[in-house]
């Protein structure tokens, strides 16, 4: 697949992503997140993806909203259909596809990009790369679940102070306060990001997208809820062909082949 914003790639089971508006640093408008959505649910429905990378093609990851098409009476859609049509929807297809998506910040993650990226499973970036919530600079308040998101990552009061002031979050500070996971020398950074996401592939994907299902029900259950839930999911995943091949290759002192089913 492949349109003037965003490519698709799949190789290896693992499926890359790129946002591809480079001339306005991955800006979004309304082509490229219909697109994005579309992007991701071709990889949900394809049974021979098991990894998913979202990057930006060009200097930058994503600068947030195009705002030449807010600012243009004829383009702009209103920010209900933004939010409702467009970002929304995107967060809730990354938060639900049970399999893991990478954000793979080339550059500047910017606005509803920097939400974008992490509301992904695991987030590397580049040494050169940046996260700015950048919506208060322009009289906004943070969407794309920033507000849900980023406080539980790097707790109530960072999340408050960078979304208040817009501070500009170098990688390396990105790193040290949990933003991240990793990262990677931009010389290369393609190759490492391929590393990790066919590490995932290769991985046993029903038990990593039951591992999702419950990071996301994590965020509302109580302990008690937590554990039920824990223990209805261990049961499904103990049922799989991944868990008896998991424990053969074990007795067998053996590398084993998952198949992710």
């Amino acid at each position: 697949m492949s349109n003037k914003s965003i490519e698709l790639k799949i190789e290896n089971s693992v499926a890359w992503i790129y946002l591809n508006r480079p001339e306005v640093f991955n800006s979004f408008n309304r082509e490229m997140a219909l697109s994005l959505q579309t992007a991701l649910d071709n990889c949900k429905n394809d049974t021979n993806v098991r990894a998913i990378i979202i990057t930006g093609n060009g200097k930058a990851f994503c600068a947030g909203q195009d705002l030449k098409e807010v600012t243009t009476p004829e383009l702009n859609p209103g920010f209900r259909k933004i939010l409702e049509e467009h970002y929304n929807p995107i967060i809730k297809k990354i938060r639900t596809i049970e399999k893991p998506i990478v954000a793979a910040v080339n550059g500047v993650a910017a606005g509803a990009g920097a939400n974008i990226a992490l509301a992904c499973d695991i987030v590397v970036a580049t040494e050169h790369a940046s996260f700015i919530q950048a919506f208060s600079k322009i009289g906004l308040i943070p969407d794309s679940a920033g507000t849900f998101f980023l406080p539980r990552i790097i707790g109530f009061q960072k999340a408050s102070a960078l979304m208040m002031l817009g501070d500009k979050v170098a990688a390396e500070e990105a790193l040290q306060m949990g933003l991240i996971y990793k990262i990677f020398p931009a010389s290369f950074f393609q190759e490492e990001v391929l590393t990790l996401a066919i590490t995932l592939a290769k991985m046993p994907t029903k038990a990593i997208g039951l591992t999702k299902r419950l990071l996301n029900q994590s965020m509302n259950n109580n302990l008690e809820q937590q554990l039920a839930l824990e223990s209805d999911l261990q049961i499904e995943a103990s049922s799989s062909f991944d868990y008896n091949e998991g424990v053969t290759a074990f007795v067998e002192k053996r590398t084993p082949e998952f198949k992710g089913n």
